[in-house]
Formats: C-alpha cells, sequence, structure tokens
C-alpha cells in the first residue's frame, strides 16, 4: 500500500506574498474596449504584437481599426513564430524601436504574449533578452502591455514571465520579473472561436497540466491551490465540450477563464516534472509543447502520487464530488492519470515516444536535459537520474 505521509510540507498555510498586478476583463465581445483601456493607460502610440495567424483570422484588424478610430497611432510586429526565439524577439525590438510606441499590446496565443514580453524587457532595458533569463533582471520599468489571448492555454496574460527560446540552443528561457506583469488582460471567448481544432486541443491540454500541476508543486499555498482547483474543475468540464462543440460560447468561455486562473496559480507556485520533462522533446524534436506536456503528465502524476495520492484525490472531487467517495485515495493518482490520458488520445494526440517516431535511445539525453530545467525543482519529489529515466520509459 503507497504512503501518503509527506517528507516535506506543502500544507495549504504555506506562507506566500502575492500581489495581483494585472486587472482580469472577462466577457463575450470584451475586446471591443480595447480603445478605452489603452487610453486610460495614456497611450498615443500603440505596438501591436500579434502572429502571421492572428492577422490571418482577422483579429488584429478588428483591434487594430479599434485603436485608429480613437485616434491613435498603430504600428505592428508579426515576424515570429511558436516557441519565439531570441532572433525573433531582436526583429521585434528594432521594429519597436523605429515605431517608438508608449504601449504595447500582446494579441494571440502563448507565443504572441511571450514574443511581446521578451521585445519589452529588451526595448526598454537594453541588452539582449539573455540578460533577463531567471527572476528579477529588468534594470528599469517596462512599457505598459495589454494582453489580448485567442487561445484558451498557456495563461501568460496573467503572469509575469516570459518563456523565449535560445535561437542557437534552442533552450527554453523563462525570463521573469514584477514589472513584466500585464496591465490588463482581456478575454474575449468570441475570439477563440476561429482556433482550429488542433489548436484548441493542444492548448486545452496544455491548460490542464497547469492547473495539475500547480496544485501538487513544493510552492503550493492557500491561493494557488485554490486557483489551481478551480482552472481544474473548468477545464475538465469544458475541454470535451469545446472539441465536440467548437462553437459553444460557453464552453469556449469556461476554457479561457480556466487556463486564466491556473495562470494565475503559476506564478505563485510554478510548475513540476511534466514540464521539465516535456521541453527536452521540444527542443530536440520539435514537439508541440501541448503535445509533450500531455504525452508526460499522466506519468508525473503517477510518480507524484505514490506520496501525494491525496492532492489528487482533492482534484478529482472537483468535477465529480459524489463518484469519487467510491475512490480510494490510493487509486486517484491511476484514476487521474487515466482521464488525462483519455483527454490526450480523444484529441487525437499522441500517447508515445513511438508515435511521435521519437527513439529510445534519446531518453538518455532527455535525462540530462530535464534535469537541467528550472520547473523540475517545484516538483513535489525530487527528479534525480532514475527517477526521470523512469518517466520516459514509461512512455516509450
Amino acid at each position: 500500500m503507497t504512503t501518503h505521509a509527506e517528507t516535506v510540507d506543502f500544507s495549504s498555510q504555506a506562507s506566500f506574498d502575492i500581489q495581483p498586478r494585472t486587472r482580469l476583463i472577462f466577457g463575450p465581445g470584451s475586446s471591443a474596449q480595447i480603445a478605452e483601456l489603452a487610453a486610460s493607460l495614456g497611450a498615443t502610440r500603440v505596438m501591436v504584437v500579434s502572429d502571421e495567424g492572428i492577422v490571418a483570422a482577422g483579429h488584429f484588424e478588428h483591434v487594430a481599426d479599434r485603436l485608429r478610430n480613437a485616434g491613435l497611432q498603430v504600428g505592428s510586429f508579426h515576424e515570429f513564430a511558436e516557441n519565439p526565439t531570441s532572433t525573433m524577439v531582436d526583429a521585434g525590438v528594432a521594429a519597436a524601436a523605429e515605431f517608438q510606441p508608449d504601449l504595447l499590446i500582446g494579441l494571440g496565443g502563448g507565443s504572441s504574449l511571450d514574443c511581446c514580453k521578451g521585445m519589452n524587457f529588451v526595448y526598454s532595458c537594453g541588452g539582449s533578452i539573455h540578460d533577463y533569463h531567471g527572476v528579477g533582471k529588468a534594470t528599469a520599468d517596462l512599457l505598459p502591455m495589454i494582453a489580448i489571448p485567442t487561445t484558451a492555454g498557456t495563461g501568460s496574460e496573467t503572469q509575469s514571465f516570459a518563456l523565449i527560446s535560445d535561437a542557437d540552443t534552442h533552450v527554453k528561457m523563462a525570463c521573469g520579473d514584477p514589472r513584466a506583469a500585464c496591465r490588463i488582460a482581456v478575454l474575449d471567448p468570441e475570439l477563440t472561436l476561429t482556433m482550429p481544432q488542433s489548436v484548441t486541443s493542444l492548448t486545452g491540454i496544455d491548460a490542464i497540466s497547469h492547473a495539475v500541476e500547480t496544485y501538487v508543486t513544493r510552492r503550493r499555498n492557500a491561493i494557488s491551490t485554490t486557483y489551481s482547483r478551480r482552472a481544474f474543475g473548468l477545464l475538465a468540464r469544458s475541454f470535451s465540450k469545446v472539441l465536440r462543440s467548437p462553437d459553444d460560447l460557453n464552453a469556449r468561455g469556461e476554457m479561457q477563464l480556466g487556463a486564466s486562473l491556473a495562470g494565475m496559480a503559476i506564478e505563485t507556485s510554478m510548475l513540476g516534472a511534466a514540464h521539465a520533462t516535456a521541453n527536452p522533446l521540444t527542443a530536440r524534436h520539435n514537439i508541440v509543447h501541448g503535445q509533450a506536456v500531455g504525452l508526460m503528465l499522466p506519468a508525473v502524476i503517477r510518480f507524484n502520487g505514490t506520496q501525494h495520492a491525496t492532492w489528487y484525490a482533492e482534484l478529482l472531487r472537483e468535477i465529480d464530488p459524489a463518484g469519487t467517495d467510491s475512490i480510494s485515495i490510493d487509486e486517484a493518482p491511476d484514476r487521474l492519470a487515466e482521464m488525462v490520458q483519455d483527454w490526450v488520445q480523444s484529441a487525437g494526440m499522441a500517447t508515445s515516444l513511438d508515435e511521435l517516431s521519437i527513439p529510445s535511445s534519446d531518453i538518455g539525453m532527455f535525462v540530462d536535459d530535464a534535469l537541467q530545467q528550472w520547473t523540475g525543482t517545484f516538483n513535489p519529489i525530487a527528479l534525480d537520474e532514475d527517477s526521470t529515466r523512469a518517466l520516459y520509459r514509461e512512455v516509450a
């Protein structure tokens, strides 16, 4: 029988120091307020950072027209891709230097928001994005930023971190500073209706992984667990709905709000082993992040469940208070892991390295890389070479 006596005190009574920095606006059609919101921050010259897909979907013009009609000057930057790199950030900084904005708007998915934040670090403080790898390295106030997410995934709109990949090594750099937090985040579920099914799947699994991982980290506290549980409840209830009925605006809204709440949990409790083991798959084989973390999360739940099954049982009760009474605490990790794996499969995503054509001979490299990941240090059970290798073997 597994034991649930925790060797480290990660109770909900853990101390915390939290100051919400982002005004959160939620509701269908709320993006129509963008000109008034920009004016409230004293803006006259606004640069909108959005990828080409957002331009093609018409969202960029929707926002830019409202800004222009209010008499604001509008610049733009679109030359970046998924997992923005240091080179892309440099190109964005050059565009900003030419336009000289007094407000940045990140419009799109996590890549747009992260690129916008990365540009803000370098444009406002100088140097290169590598100078801001870590926490609290901004040397001056950053430009005010408004985030308008068009996906329900990363929760970047409620975080003070930008994830930027080194253009040469492909290693993801987490660049965080309280001054990088968005002043305002606008959650308009109508903007998520244009997401392709594959993007809905990948971003949804990413958001679910955030809710699950933040609930069990070493830094968990009364605030983070509140955000995590509510996020998990919203996401678990709505994920299958948006896959079956992409036009279900209520489900889209619940997914978007759940993703943002999970982002707020990340801000105070961080992530864990699922992200630490997923990142090498992205860096070395260009596996999309949602796929990579969806692959690793069930194995990590089972691993952490050997000591912290009670926490996973609490998450299950968030979506089925009555049904979980018949499940023993010992069974909870397996039940949750199976639930996540079912979601991954229903979304048409792979559940093994073999399905992704990744040879098991690469596992040694993945282990080395994963043990260097900052997120892994927050996992409730410390990772070592043997346990990390076992996680990869489980999904081979």
